[in-house]
Parts: structure tokens; C-alpha cells; sequence
């Protein structure tokens, strides 16, 4: 039918139009795959129009029917038209070669070289042709003879020419004279290192690369570009403690702000090495408080150091204390403002959930908030901090209070969803289970973005324990228990989970008492007792909903608290086949792999 249309159209159109009209049934032709009827169109097309276009379908036509004297024709007939002469020789070459005359294509690509003209332009173009076909000594000939010709600053091309050729140490060794000269090159000589070394894959072209650069830092101590790519190649390495050591040096030389050691700290934290990105803002806060970087710098160096501390399981307390030591003394120098506001609720927190001190925690986060002219973001994140204290104090509709003014001065932001969230807890600690769960499902309802893994695993809590079941005790048992254990009451907490487990043995229920009782086993260091409590979870309740959870925390305690590679490594791969969609699936395949001494990672 589509064929018919356009023979209609086409005794419709006036004479002029019929070129039109052919090019559209040529390209119809031709997208069809019917080459045969492509060319009987295109043929009469390159007579009257010959575009870039018609001369690429036209070309690639006659190669897909075999038709070599037409396709000869077609070249030879662009070489007296071409303005570069030298590539149209190359592609008279390639159509040699793609029929097999291997020695008519040689030919053919000596006339190309033969022909070359001075200049970088065609000496690139030339080059760039026969780099196309992978032709890469061909390539090589035509910038030497542009040598020779006195065509100049081609000096990059021929050293990321050698990168391809597979010739490494050639290339380095080039690049870095290349540099020597002109330092304007970096970004190139970055790129043409990434292209052909790829040194996280090839660590022994990576160790080269590094000897080969310190050698020339030490050959060409004025130069300050080989320090630079230095900065550049231990990020790149992810060796952040080497990359630390010449960007400082080069922030002394240029007498910078520290502006690069702020970005190689961002780097650093990104990939875990939180000691040397602590290092790096540490070297910026001593720069003084002049410097714009200041206050970051002075912020970020503690927090840094303290995020690993809060995540480790057990928490290292004794590690918490020291650092909170230091977040007090900074406070002590530059007092709570609006610079410091996250270092004041950072202290807040660990105050409260760490070292037991709330009064002071309650104390820090008052203050600023009361700071003139707070930012309003700033201000809702001291609200839930101080909330989720009065919670841990038992002061929960206080909490709410806290929770519901930053619900309603940020109702469609993440910050409102989070007071939101917070709210529908405090409903389900107090043993409210239908309004927990309507705003929960408001949650839910309103985006799938914003919502918090907590919030979710809640909202399946109450759904999964409450609504399907006619006594209500038992969850009401739990709901205190959990907030006893988030106020760190564990004795308290136990007895109310060894009532519940006495009353109701066998609830829907265990599998999450088991749970709660090994997160506060870990919290109280008892990581015996935990791995007891999660293998419980693992062999009698593998069909709920925490058995995947239960089976990756267990195989990193193995991994990372009793050093047992060998526990480990069947627990990751028992989550992966028995658990595919499990949220610690992407996770557990990447440690898997490394524990195996796998080569790809995930």
C-alpha cells in the first residue's frame, strides 16, 4: 500500500517535483533493504543531484548487491571532484579491499600518501581515514611525512597514534615532552591515557604510567603541569593519599585558595577514604578564617571522620567519644551560627544516641535555633533531630509538635515527608496502628521517590501484623518494645518481647522480635548473641519478609567483624539465589565476586 501511495503521489506531481519523488522511493528502497530497486533510482539521481546523501546510498547499495564496476566507477568518478585528493584515494582503497584486491587497495592507499599536502588540517583528515580502517602504520606514515613537509603541532596526534598502536611506553614518553612544551595539551594527553591505557584494568600499564610521570616531575621540576597530572592519576587510581600529597604542593605554588583540595576531598569521601579527604579539609581550615573555604572545610573534616564511626556495627563508641570531643571544641571556636549549624546537630546527635547526654544535646540544638535569620532548611532539620530526641526522652507528643510545624511549613518537599513519616511512628508507638498506617499510605500515595526505606518497612509492619490480625496485643507489645529499644531501654525492650513471645508463641511477629533483639545485641557490642538471633531468622523464618535482611547482615558480620571470608562467602551467594530482587542483591554480587577474587565486578 505504501508502495502504491508513492507511485500516486509521484503521477500527481508536476515534472520539476519528480526528483523529489524519486529520492523518497530510493529511500524506501533502501530502508527496506531492496537495493536492487534502490539503485535503479539512485543512479538516475546521482546523474542530476549528487549530494552527500544519494552518493552514501547510492555507494552503500552497490557494495550491498556485489556490483564492484559500478561502485569503481562511483569513487574513481569523485576523485577528479574531491577537494581533498588524498582521501578520496583511501576510500578507492577501502572499496579495493572490501572485494578482496588487496593489492589494488595498497596501491591505491600509497596514491593516498603520495598526495598528501602540507598542512595539519589534511594531514589529520588523511590520518583520521586510515585510522577508520584500523590501518594505524598507514596512519603513522602520513603524520611522518607531514614531519618532513614542516607541518607543525602535530605532536599530540602522533603520541595518541602510538597509544593505538599499542606502543605504550612511546606514547607516554611523547606525551610527556608533548606537555613539556605545551601544557595547554593536559586535557588531551588525559583523555588519549584514559583511551588507551585504562589503568584500573591494566594496573601494570598504571605502575608504568606512574613511574614514567614522577620521573618527569623530578626531570622538570619547574614545570608545574606534571604535578598536575600526577593529582590527576591518583584519582584516577583511587590512591587519594599520593593525590593529596602534589595537590598541596601545587596549592603552595600557585598560592590557591584550596579550591582542588576541597574537590579531592569530595573524591576521596565518595569512594571511602575518609581519612585523607579529613586531611585534605584540614589543610584548608588552617588557611584561616579569611579563606572562603573556611567554615566548609573546618565543618566537613569532622564529619568526614564521623559518618564511618556511626555506621560500623557495633558503633565504636570509644572512637564517638574522641571525635565528639573535637566537634565541641570547634563549636567552642566559631560558635553555633549559620556556618556551623550542621556541626551543631551533628554533635546533637551523638550526644543523644551515642554517649547518652541529652540534656546537652537538647541544649545545642535550642541554641541554634535560635540563631538570627536561620536559613528555613536549616531550621527543619534542627526540628527533627530535636524531635527524634524528645522521642528518645519519652517527650513524643513534644516530638509531634516539632514534627507537625515542619510538615506544614514544608508540606510538598522531602523534608515534609520525613516529619510526616515521623508523625505516623510516633501514631504507632502510641499504639494508633490505623492512623499510622492512613499516613503512611498518604506517603505512598503522594510519590515513590520521597519516601524512606524506614517508611515502607513500617507501613508493611502494621499492614503485615495488624490489619490481618483480630488480637491486637501482641503488635501493641511490639510497637512499645521498639520504642523502648530506640530509647536505648534494652532491658526494658526484652522484657516486653519475651512477653510477647511467651504469650503468642509463634506469632508473625518472631521474625521481627528476633530482629530487634539483634540490633540491640550489636548496639550493646553483644555481636554473638546478634549472629545468633539472625541465623534464627535465616532457618526458621526464610520466607518473611526480613529473612533476606537477616542474611546479609549476618554475612557481613562474618566479613567485616570476625574476618571469616570463608562463613561469608556462601551467605552472599545463598541471598543471591534464593533472594534476586532483595535490595542487598546489587551488593552482596560485588562483595561475592571480591571475596571470590573475581577480575570483573559488578
Amino acid at each position: 500500500m505504501k508502495k502504491l501511495w508513492i507511485l500516486a503521489a509521484t503521477w500527481a506531481l508536476p515534472f520539476g517535483a519528480i526528483s523529489q519523488s524519486d529520492l523518497e522511493l530510493a529511500e524506501f528502497y533502501y530502508n527496506e533493504g531492496s537495493y536492487e530497486e534502490a539503485k535503479l533510482y539512485l543512479e538516475q539521481l546521482w546523474k542530476r543531484n549528487k549530494t552527500a546523501k544519494v552518493y552514501e546510498m547510492y555507494y552503500a547499495s552497490l557494495l550491498a548487491i556485489h556490483d564492484f564496476d559500478a561502485a569503481e566507477k562511483l569513487v574513481r568518478g569523485r576523485l577528479k571532484k574531491r577537494n581533498s585528493r588524498a582521501t578520496a584515494y583511501v576510500e578507492l582503497g577501502t572499496l579495493y579491499a572490501h572485494f578482496d584486491r588487496d593489492e589494488e587497495a595498497r596501491e591505491a592507499f600509497e596514491e593516498a600518501l603520495s598526495r598528501l599536502e602540507p598542512g595539519k588540517g589534511k594531514a589529520v583528515s588523511l590520518a583520521n581515514a586510515f585510522i577508520k580502517l584500523n590501518e594505524l602504520d598507514l596512519a603513522l606514515e602520513v603524520y611522518l611525512k607531514a614531519r618532513d613537509m614542516g607541518t607543525r603541532d602535530i605532536e599530540y596526534q602522533l603520541a595518541d597514534l602510538q597509544g593505538r598502536r599499542g606502543d605504550y611506553p612511546g606514547m607516554i614518553d611523547a606525551s610527556v615532552d608533548l606537555l613539556h612544551l605545551k601544557p595547554t595539551y593536559l586535557r588531551n594527553v588525559q583523555n588519549s591515557f584514559d583511551r588507551n591505557l585504562r589503568i584500573q584494568d591494566n594496573p601494570e600499564l598504571g605502575e608504568m604510567l606512574r613511574g614514567k610521570l614522577l620521573q618527569a616531575a623530578r626531570t622538570f621540576p619547574e614545570d608545574n603541569i606534571f604535578p598536575e597530572l600526577l593529582v590527576w592519576y591518583f584519582n584516577q587510581s583511587k590512591e587519594f593519599d599520593f593525590a593529596f600529597i602534589h595537590a598541596k604542593s601545587l596549592d603552595l605554588r600557585y598560592k590557591e585558595s584550596g579550591e582542588r583540595l576541597i574537590e579531592l576531598a569530595q573524591t576521596a569521601a565518595k569512594n571511602g577514604d575518609m581519612e585523607t579527604a579529613a586531611a585534605c579539609y584540614r589543610y584548608v581550615a588552617a588557611k584561616g578564617p579569611d579563606n572562603p573555604y573556611f567554615f566548609t572545610a573546618r565543618t566537613q573534616a569532622l564529619h568526614v571522620l564521623l559518618e564511618p564511626l556511626l555506621n560500623a556495627v557495633p558503633p565504636a563508641i570509644q572512637a564517638i567519644t574522641e571525635l565528639a570531643e573535637d566537634y565541641r571544641s570547634t563549636l567552642r571556636d566559631l560558635g553555633v551560627r549559620s556556618e556551623t549549624v550542621s556541626l551543631a546537630k551533628e554533635l546533637a546527635h551523638v550526644e543523644a544516641f551515642y554517649l547518652q547526654n541529652t540534656e546537652a544535646a537538647i541544649e545545642i540544638l535550642n541554641e541554634a535555633l535560635a540563631i538570627p535569620n536561620l536559613y528555613d532548611r536549616s531550621a527543619a532539620l534542627c526540628k527533627l533531630e530535636l524531635g527524634d530526641i524528645l522521642v528518645f526522652t519519652d517527650a513524643i507528643w513534644d516530638a509531634s509538635l516539632l514534627f507537625s510545624q515542619v510538615e506544614l511549613d514544608f508540606k510538598d518537599d522531602v523534608y515534609g515527608h520525613e516529619a510526616k513519616f515521623r508523625n505516623a511512628r510516633i501514631s504507632y508507638y502510641a499504639g494508633d496502628f490505623d492512623w499510622a498506617q492512613s499516613q503512611l499510605d498518604a506517603l505512598k500515595a503522594s510519590t515513590s521517590k520521597l519516601i524512606s526505606n524506614d517508611a515502607i518497612d513500617l507501613s508493611l509492619l502494621i499492614t503485615d501484623n495488624y490489619a490481618l490480625d483480630t488480637i491486637t496485643e501482641p503488635m501493641w507489645l511490639y510497637a512499645q518494645a521498639d520504642l523502648l529499644a530506640t530509647q536505648h531501654r534494652y532491658p526494658s525492650a526484652r522484657g516486653k518481647l519475651d512477653s510477647l513471645i511467651t504469650t503468642w508463641p509463634g506469632h508473625p511477629l518472631e521474625d521481627e522480635v528476633l530482629m530487634q533483639l539483634a540490633q540491640m545485641a550489636l548496639a550493646e557490642n553483644d555481636v554473638d548473641t546478634a549472629m545468633v538471633m539472625l541465623q534464627e531468622i535465616v532457618s526458621l523464618h526464610f520466607d518473611d519478609i526480613l529473612a533476606d535482611d537477616a542474611l546479609f547482615q549476618l554475612a557481613d558480620l562474618h566479613q567485616n567483624w570476625l574476618n571469616d571470608v570463608d562463613a561469608a562467602l556462601p551467605l552472599y551467594e545463598q541471598l543471591l539465589f534464593e533472594f534476586p530482587g532483595s535490595l542487598h542483591a546489587i551488593e552482596a554480587r560485588r562483595r561475592f565476586r571480591a571475596l571470590r577474587g573475581d577480575d570483573t565486578e559488578l
